[in-house]
């Protein structure tokens, strides 16, 4: 009797081991489906850090803007946010704000978008490969301080977590 036990124990681990594996084997086949590309909608906003105007307001910058300063012929500016991430494929539905009166680009290496003082900008990109982009402005007196990155993902890497994602909302 105590042998029939064991081998019904066996005999329930084994089956558990089927279904563990066959779970597993389930989890490979939805990772190896392909991602679809998505359409994203992402805000950027220049915004002045360090400039000529505050020097009222920060009484440091007028010896810093001064001639031999720190800033001589430069203000700092940024992009928020400054690094944007996506995956291969993805459309980017951009809206690029610029809510002052200097005049600032948005550029990557294979795409550049002027944006006039106190305007909106709406354009789309399309991330075509996975990589590290640089995002700069182009004006001269904004380098290089004015920067940020795209970072695109690889679609392969994002094949599985998009299926599980979708698997798990259902």
């Amino acid at each position: 009797m105590l042998r029939f036990c064991f081998s019904a124990r066996a005999v329930s681990a084994s089956l558990l081991t089927v279904a563990f594996a066959a779970a597993c084997t389930r989890t490979t086949a939805v990772s190896s489906s392909s991602y679809h590309p998505r359409a994203r909608a992402i805000t950027v906003t220049t915004v002045p850090l360090l400039v000529k105007e505050q020097q009222a307001t920060l009484p440091f910058l007028a010896a810093a803007f001064a001639k031999g300063g720190a800033l001589e012929g430069k203000e700092v500016y940024a992009f928020s946010p400054s690094t944007l991430t996506v995956v291969e494929g993805d459309t980017i539905h951009l809206t690029l704000i610029n809510p002052e009166d200097d005049v600032h680009s948005f550029v990557l290496p294979d795409f550049a978008v002027s944006l006039p003082g106190n305007k909106t900008v709406d354009t789309t990109y399309v991330a075509k490969h996975s990589g590290i982009f640089p995002i700069v402005c182009a004006v001269q007196a904004h380098l290089p301080m004015m920067s940020g990155q795209l970072v695109v993902l690889p679609a392969a890497i994002m094949a599985g977590a998009d299926t599980t994602a979708s698997t798990n909302r259902r």
